[in-house]
């Protein structure tokens, strides 16, 4: 088939990678400017405009697909569908319909649950214990399409957003193929309207750790905040990342070292298994003790 695709950060990747693999005429890959990045503030390409250029791809990054123009290009490229996955950009009534068979979008959860921006965060922050990739034919709402197919994955009890954004990256490449090469046959399922959440983008100001919360909700928002924006929490003057964690047994008063790097919170208490000092590289947490001491409480 003759596609363009729509895709931005590292998650989009390896569908690109798939339909490259699989022999699919990509017209042109669709993507977010250069953004300033590193000491330099250089203009750095997105993941997804280096695959496309390392493969020869036609590469796009217009601001915004609002201007006549950027329609009428759009629609000259005569595609026979359109593949999009965390593109960035809201794509107006006109490009949505322009391919042949419009717009599929890769989801990262198993709609209706967790439409909107941050659908693995949410996933995990609210304890779910299992989420999935869904390919959804694009409508003018907010992730509100008939859905073609749907493939569903656990949650592990220590699984970060990290570890559930590769496997669900992977997911979406390969789902996407066989979407392609069943598009005449599936049958689109309109979602229904119970069941409905919204996954809001995570605000940094989440991030900050509150130890008088149940051990399962601090777990929760370690595991969902990692590696970005990631849960922090202060040891004297130094802000400390929390990056890996686990339920552990022990009670305490909230903030308690209990051994280790095991915490107490509200109730029970977790366990830290990675983390971050500021201006280092994730470690171990055998590693981070070697060379930081613990307080008796951390706040």
């Amino acid at each position: 088939m003759k596609i363009v695709f729509m895709g931005t950060p590292d998650f989009s990747v390896p569908a690109l990678d798939a339909l490259v693999a699989a022999g699919h005429e990509i017209a042109a890959v669709y993507t977010q400017p250069p953004r300033p990045a590193g000491r330099g503030k250089k203009p750095r390409p997105s993941p997804v405009q280096a695959r496309a250029e390392a493969f020869g791809l036609d590469v796009r990054h217009p601001v915004s697909l609002r201007p006549q123009e950027e329609k009428d290009a759009f629609a000259a490229l005569g595609a026979d569908v359109a593949v999009v996955v965390a593109y960035g950009l809201i794509l107006p009534r006109a490009i949505l319909d322009a391919p042949v068979q419009g717009c599929l979008n890769i989801h990262a959860s198993l709609l209706p649950r967790w439409r909107g921006a941050a659908p693995i965060h949410r996933a995990i922050m609210a304890g779910d214990t299992e989420t999935g990739i869904c390919i959804m034919q694009m409508e003018a709402g907010l992730d509100t399409g008939p859905v073609l197919l749907r493939q569903a994955t656990p949650i592990g009890p220590e699984d970060t957003t990290a570890d559930l954004h590769d496997r669900l990256a992977a997911m979406g490449g390969g789902l996407i193929v066989e979407a392609l090469s069943r598009l005449e046959g599936l049958a689109p399922q309109v979602q229904p309207d119970e069941g409905v959440t919204y996954a809001e983008k995570i605000d940094k100001a989440e991030a900050r750790i509150d130890w008088s919360r149940p051990a399962e909700e601090v777990d929760r928002q370690i595991r969902g905040l990692s590696p970005f924006p990631g849960a922090w929490c202060e040891i004297g003057e130094e802000r400390l990342k929390l990056l890996r964690s686990r339920l552990a047994v022990g009670e305490g008063q909230p903030g308690e070292v209990l051994g280790g790097f095991r915490i107490a919170c509200g109730s029970g208490a977790v366990e830290i298994l990675e983390a971050q000092r500021q201006g280092k590289r994730p470690m171990a947490v055998e590693e981070i003790l070697r060379g930081l001491t613990l307080p008796d409480r951390i706040s």
